[in-house]
């Protein structure tokens, strides 16, 4: 694909260094978005482990309120993570980084947290999902922009409920599928959890990716605009978070267990 010679290559996803060896400007609202929404998924990390791991219950966190702040934390990375894909070099290698660090984190509590383990977790799902625009970068630039959005989010939206039981409108399920679709062990990372299946991050091919892919297609819209004064203002603490921010997801939950555990010792909560 043909690169924006206006702004600055940049890395996509959760991983975010900064790309050296060029005058050009940064996109640095970028990445303070990506701060932001990884400020806020520690946020909700802290009281996940507060509520599910110490005991400690919170009514509006376990109810509505908690499940749409969940919902707009992965939102914000996976659209992010679409839209910066085509301003990164080496998708291959960095969608190989993400997807390796996704494995760990598996696992890691699979060793450590088994009744918390995380299986085809967000960054298992960025890591794919990289690869797979990769290899299928020819289908997809042939598609217009504006139409890659409605069908991209469409089909989002029709899927979402898959790992519920079926098709229909966000969670709702409203063609429900045979259990049959469901038996078999194997097929959860592509939406198709087995009855006995458990993850606490669980982010699926399907419907994820094509929620990711509305991302990248919503790229091309703005980059046939041409406009990137905006996406060029910092904000420096989320840039820094938005640049590092593999790293410090990796970081954050042992932090925030340790923590935590060390104030219930304590006594403190």
């Amino acid at each position: 694909m043909k690169r924006n010679k206006a702004v600055k290559a940049q890395k996509e996803g959760m991983p975010g260094e900064p790309q050296t060896g060029t005058s050009n400007p940064r996109l640095s609202l970028l990445d303070a978005l990506r701060g932001f929404a990884l400020l806020h998924m520690i946020l909700y990390h802290a009281l996940y482990d507060a509520v599910y791991l110490f005991g400690h219950p919170i009514a509006w966190y376990q109810g509505t309120a908690g499940y749409v702040w969940e919902q707009f934390i992965c939102w914000s990375f996976i659209l992010l993570s679409g839209f910066c894909f085509s301003l990164g070099r080496r998708p291959i290698k960095r969608g190989l980084l993400v997807l390796g660090a996704g494995c760990a984190v598996s696992l890691a509590t699979a060793l450590v947290m088994p009744q918390q383990q995380v299986r085809f977790g967000i960054l298992t799902l960025l890591g794919c999902s990289m690869l797979l625009t990769r290899a299928c970068l020819p289908l997809l630039q042939r598609i217009l922009p504006a139409l890659g959005i409605l069908l991209s989010f469409g089909l989002f939206c029709f899927t979402k409920a898959l790992p519920f039981g079926g098709l229909g409108w966000g969670d709702t399920v409203l063609i429900p599928l045979p259990a049959q679709a469901y038996a078999a062990d194997w097929l959860y990372p592509l939406g198709f959890p087995g009855l006995g299946f458990f993850s606490s991050d669980y982010f699926p091919l399907l419907p994820w990716l094509f929620l990711y892919w509305t991302g990248w297609f919503a790229f091309r819209m703005w980059r046939n605009a041409r406009n990137s004064r905006v996406l060029q203002i910092k904000i420096p603490v989320l840039d820094w978070l938005g640049r590092h921010s593999l790293w410090v997801y990796l970081a954050h939950q042992p932090v925030l267990y340790g923590v935590l555990w060390g104030m219930h010792a304590a006594g403190i909560c």
